[in-house]
């Protein structure tokens, strides 16, 4: 038996994305991003989410979904089957599910350099990412040039590319290193 959700939907800088501000948690600690259905693991919902097509990428965090969808899908057409989803697989959601955090383990194991810049981040720029629904994640840093990979909604917006990314080149340039370059890492 379903149960109706409360919800509003939050438009973010990418057209491709929107936040989905849920009347509960869906994940307690941490964020989970999915790109794929069999990278769910036990997040049930997050496998519901991914039968809706045109559904390309979950992020999961405190009590937003970030759903982004392929261009060619239109948000009108899939928002019924959203909330159908969220209906059906919501109430037995556990906001505690265990995710394990790549994220976590990725610090750990970081040169100093890239911890600095990576707390740089947690304080400057990575809340109001999180904020639109996405995240993003200092890779590597070689002869003052620094990678990068966005998360989320970031991954596909066209404003990462430009202003978001000059917007990280001069917090980095203020607080880290002044002659420090950023890019954007290519996927492979």
């Amino acid at each position: 038996m379903s149960e109706d959700i409360n919800f509003h939907v939050q438009p973010t800088p990418n057209p491709n994305a929107i936040k989905l501000i849920l009347d509960r948690a869906v994940k307690k600690e941490g964020n989970s991003t999915y790109r794929t259905p069999m990278e769910c693991g036990e997040n049930k919902l997050a496998l519901e989410l991914f039968t809706i097509r045109g559904v390309d990428q979950l992020h999961f965090f405190e009590n937003t979904i970030t759903l982004s969808k392929f261009g060619y899908e239109v948000w009108d057409e899939m928002m019924p089957k959203i909330e159908g989803a969220l209906n059906e697989a919501l109430p037995a959601h556990n906001p505690e599910y265990f995710d394990p955090d790549p994220e976590a383990e990725r610090r750990r194991s970081l040169s100093p350099e890239l911890l600095k810049i990576e707390e740089i981040l947690d304080k400057t720029i990575r809340p109001g990412l999180q904020a639109d629904g996405g995240d993003i994640m200092a890779l590597s840093l070689e002869d003052n040039i620094l990678l990068v990979k966005y998360q989320g909604a970031c991954g596909t917006c066209p404003s990462s590319t430009t202003g978001t990314l000059e917007a990280i080149k001069g917090i980095l340039r203020d607080e880290y290193d002044p002659g420090i370059d950023v890019y954007i890492a290519p996927d492979f």
